[in-house]
């Protein structure tokens, strides 16, 4: 049963003879318990995918449906409810308060949804990524590979059905991202967690139950069971099949959805700044 499902999803940016076309026309299906990574050159439609998928961003056209309810029906504060209770997000930069310690970090989610943090929940989601011996610690106390795992740690301690991560081993050298690949891949074979990973690294590609390629905003092809080896060269084919650089329009239209994420990620912060301000006061 897949519990994300994306239907004929198209997104565009801007008007006219500017227009970009992020996404044409994508259908694809994550199944409950599954591990899918996204992958495809620069421009390709990666995070646009992820961003859709997630609920973060409204499709131009098509539809997305998460746990069989079309997102495109909610109101934003049902959606908004609705990715604070059945998602969690991973991204590259860590996103960890710095004067809160792991636990207090892990615990935000939480408070930020009106809840007090459940202490054993919390423990047991730093337990979960074997950082149970740093939960005081605060960030700047722990390696890019800790911190990565606090940020997962955070994820988790509500208990999403899905998890989005996007390039969650991109800052990190091949020892931490090894650990974070392990983590994530025992999370869905102990666990039963959906994730969709949105990758570059043909190595962390390895990790998953199936592989999607996209070029151009299209699937452009899957593979099931894959290894590195295999997926450095489908990504290799798909380069030879199209060569030819990325237009100036299509710049436009990424550098417009970073944009957009970037001024998403700020209000966030924002509220966690906030939020923060009391639970810092009561270190």
């Amino acid at each position: 049963m897949d519990i994300v499902r994306l239907t004929a999803v198209s997104k565009t940016y801007g008007t006219g003879s500017g227009t970009v076309t992020a996404l044409d026309k994508v259908t694809l299906g994550f199944a409950e318990g599954s591990f899918t990574a996204v992958m495809g050159a620069s421009g390709s439609g990666k995070s646009t995918l992820l961003q859709c998928a997630a609920g973060l961003e409204r499709p131009t056209g098509g539809a997305v449906s998460l746990e069989g309810k079309d997102l495109s029906r909610l109101r934003e504060s049902v959606l908004t409810r609705l990715r604070r209770e059945t998602i969690g997000f991973v991204f590259q930069s860590y996103n960890l308060l710095p004067a809160l310690t792991a636990e207090q970090n892990v615990g935000m989610p939480l408070r930020l949804a009106g809840h007090r943090p459940d202490g054993r929940a919390v423990r047991a989601a730093l337990s979960a990524v074997g950082l149970a011996d740093r939960a005081r610690h605060r960030p700047a106390e722990l390696s890019g590979g800790q911190q990565q795992r606090v940020a997962i740690a955070r994820a988790l301690v509500a208990a999403p059905r899905v998890l989005f991560a996007d390039e969650p081993t991109g800052a990190l050298d091949s020892a931490s991202s090894r650990n974070v690949l392990a983590i994530l891949r025992s999370l869905v074979d102990d666990r039963g967690q959906t994730i969709v990973m949105v990758t570059h690294d043909p190595v962390a590609a390895a990790h998953a139950d199936r592989v999607v390629f996209l070029a151009d905003g299209r699937v452009s092809g899957t593979l099931d069971n894959p290894d590195a080896s295999t997926v450095a060269a489908h990504l290799t084919a798909l380069e030879s099949a199209d060569p030819a650089p990325r237009g100036e329009a299509a710049l436009r239209g990424e550098a417009a959805l970073q944009g957009e994420v970037t001024r998403r990620a700020d209000a966030v912060a924002a509220g966690l700044d906030a939020a923060a301000g009391g639970e810092a006061a009561s270190c």
